[in-house]
């Protein structure tokens, strides 16, 4: 139900000498809007409690995936609220708007009253989207084609990949627009990406371009689901001991990717489809290194725009996961175990990231969660639900602990650029 904020506001007084509950809600609300950017429970807790320092107030937070509960405190008084979501999102611009709102607050917002301080944060909770749906299909449809030549596919794979990938981002954005269900939009877009991709490959072969072989293409279609936020926030969670977000997270990760891949499977099953090996492109090392970097480059830029970056934000994440998802590729070139080169990949990640969040003020997370979701082996996990669909247990057994290594590795990756960049956050409390 929709929460009346103003309604808090009763008296027109400064905020420093507003009512206990006036002071509170700001702080709960600023939580709820940052949860609904898609940040971990550190972040979100470290922004409520910047707030309530600033108003004279002590905050306990208990924050999870899509709800938070929170207590102020204040001379003998307290006072408590819950609060929750309708649905998880991630939408990186307005969580820059409000990092940068959250560390100005106290220098510009304490002399405000309550009812001007809700005005501006309804501005910033109204702010529309960067891009339409049409250029967020657009943007997928990149990143699906950069994604699968990244996993070996050639151009007819690209191309398949860019439309089937397109037009199942197009949809799922329609459908979470009427405030569909996450698993019913999942489902839909997935088959729709893989149908595409099929009557993509079928036309490619009716003009004699594209041979049987091509068919596994399909897989990188289904990529754009990927829930990279999710996914790595619930490892840093984690790391920060803040369990029930962590937990919360990468279960709600775990379902996405199990509908996708069920939903692949059965449409797989339906058209004859198989996962089959991406026939080897030929290219030498020097022209594979360069294509490796613009191709990490378009990928990430393309799921960057999917969280609602800005152009300039997402063209420096792609600078950050070209040379950290180059690096992790030329790791396993060279026989380093997959897991190894993905923590390598993460770490080089959240080392770059660090210095441009303080020269450019851009959140750490946005820059590095877009440049490592193309590193999440979407292939393995799915070639794991395949085959565990078809009861070859031992070869599904196989691709899912080979899935579960790397996407361990992530996060800890991410983890330990922290701990050695940033003083705040490898510090307890």
């Amino acid at each position: 139900m929709t929460i009346h904020w103003h309604s808090f506001a009763a008296l027109d007084t400064p905020i420093e000498a507003a009512s206990l509950t006036a002071r509170a809600a700001i702080v709960g609300r600023i939580g709820l809007l940052m949860l609904s950017c898609g940040t971990g429970a550190w972040r979100v807790r470290a922004a409520m409690d910047t707030i309530a320092r600033a108003l004279g107030l002590t905050c306990a937070a208990d924050v999870g995936l899509i709800s938070l509960s929170y207590t102020c405190f204040d001379h003998g008084h307290h006072y408590t609220q819950t609060l929750s979501l309708p649905a998880s999102g991630v939408n990186t611009d307005k969580l820059t708007t409000l990092e940068r709102y959250v560390a100005q607050f106290a220098e510009t917002a304490l002399e405000l009253t309550a009812h001007q301080i809700h005005d501006q944060l309804d501005a910033i909770e109204k702010k529309p989207g960067n891009f339409t749906a049409l250029q967020a299909g657009l943007a997928s449809g990149l990143a699906c084609a950069a994604f699968v030549f990244l996993l070996g596919g050639g151009p007819i794979e690209m191309v398949g990949c860019f439309f089937g990938a397109g037009v199942g981002n197009y949809i799922r954005r329609l459908m979470g627009a009427h405030h569909i269900t996450v698993a019913a939009s999942t489902a839909v877009s997935v088959a729709a990406a893989c149908l595409v991709y099929l009557l993509t490959f079928k036309v490619l072969a009716w003009g004699g371009g594209a041979s049987q072989t091509h068919e596994a293409g399909y897989i990188g279609a289904m990529l754009f689901v990927i829930p990279g936020f999710p996914f790595i926030t619930s490892g840093l969670d984690i790391a920060k001991q803040d369990m029930r977000s962590g937990l919360e997270r990468g279960t709600f990760a775990i379902m996405v990717i199990t509908v996708a891949t069920l939903t692949g499977w059965v449409v797989a099953m339906l058209v004859h489809l198989q996962p089959a090996n991406f026939i080897p492109l030929g290219l030498g090392p020097a022209t594979l290194l360069g294509l490796r970097l613009a191709a990490s480059w378009c990928g990430v830029f393309g799921f960057s725009i999917m969280f609602n970056s800005p152009v300039r934000m997402a063209a420096i994440a792609g600078i950050v996961g070209a040379l950290a998802n180059t690096l992790r590729l030329e790791l396993v070139d060279l026989t380093v175990p997959a897991a190894a080169a993905a923590f390598l990949g993460a770490l080089l990640a959240g080392l770059l990231a660090s210095p441009l969040n303080r020269r450019l003020g851009y959140p750490r997370i946005s820059l590095t969660v877009p440049a490592i979701v193309i590193m999440v082996p979407g292939l393995y996990m799915y070639r794991a639900m395949f085959n565990l669909g078809l009861n070859h247990f031992d070869i599904g057994a196989s691709w899912l602990v080979k899935a579960l290594l790397i996407v361990v590795a992530l996060p800890l990756g991410l983890a330990a650029a922290r701990i050695i960049m940033d003083r705040q956050w490898r510090h307890i409390g």
